[in-house]
């Protein structure tokens, strides 16, 4: 009895056919990204013989992997590098901004240790002048005997200004002293500015060093004009002190 080779449509493929058919859709699940999801057992099921034309695909799957961790490695260190960088100028600003407050604020005590000293330097009550009768010198023009201040020579008009830092308790006439001023000055002492020809401050006001209080005069008892300068512990006659003294005491060089 003769047998016939099967033909036709249900003739079976061959092995080489099988192989390439496999081979052509592992590389298309590779460009679409399935290859991924296959189990490995799937693969290894294959015999041998027949895996050699799978090896290229899975090597140019593993390739396109390494390429994209490289480049995913790169794109980390390349933020890095940029929050680095963003970060080291945040601190040079904040430097910057720490070295411009602390120029400001040794700007600010400056000026406050310059302030301090000019308000606790005193001065002449007549700038260029001299003292033209002196402390507790005799005469009969004085009621107590003796002078109780110091005169400075000045035309009628000059500037009188206040010694330093202080605050006026008294301002207007005086008697004998015509026109006066007295002013309670920081330390708890008194001075007294008397014969003025005009007053330029009034009661409770501060005044600083230099500052005008009045202009020199001929008023009250007196037989030219002339600044009549006491210094004393308190704002009543009698608790004078050297005026000159005073002065001097508060670096004044007279």
């Amino acid at each position: 009895m003769a047998f016939t080779r099967a033909t036709g449509k249900h003739r079976r493929p061959s092995r080489m056919q099988r192989s390439t058919a496999r081979a052509a859709g592992v590389a298309a699940l590779t460009t679409t990204g399935v290859i991924g999801t296959l189990a490995g057992p799937a693969l290894a099921a294959e015999p041998e013989a027949e895996q050699t034309g799978l090896l290229p695909v899975v090597t140019i799957g593993d390739s396109v992997a390494e390429q994209i961790d490289a480049q995913a490695a790169a794109q980390k260190q390349a933020a890095e590098e940029a929050l680095a960088e963003q970060k080291a100028e945040e601190a040079a600003v904040k430097r910057a901004e720490a070295r411009a407050e602390a120029a400001r604020e040794a700007r600010e005590r400056a000026a406050r240790e310059a302030e301090r000293k000019r308000l606790n330097t005193f001065v002449a009550p007549i700038a260029g002048s001299y003292v033209s009768t002196a402390y507790q010198a005799s005469s009969a023009l004085w009621s107590s005997g003796s002078h109780t201040g110091v005169d400075f020579h000045a035309a009628s008009g000059t500037l009188v200004q206040a010694v330093g830092m202080g605050t006026v308790v008294e301002a207007g006439w005086g008697g004998a002293y015509g026109n006066q001023v007295v002013i309670r000055m920081h330390d708890g002492t008194y001075t007294q500015y008397g014969h003025l020809s005009s007053i330029s401050v009034a009661v409770g006001q501060s005044v600083v060093p230099g500052q005008q209080i009045g202009l020199s005069g001929a008023t009250g008892n007196v037989t030219g004009p002339h600044l009549h300068f006491e210094a004393r512990t308190s704002p009543e006659y009698g608790s004078d002190i050297d005026p000159v003294a005073y002065l001097r005491s508060h670096g004044v060089n007279i």
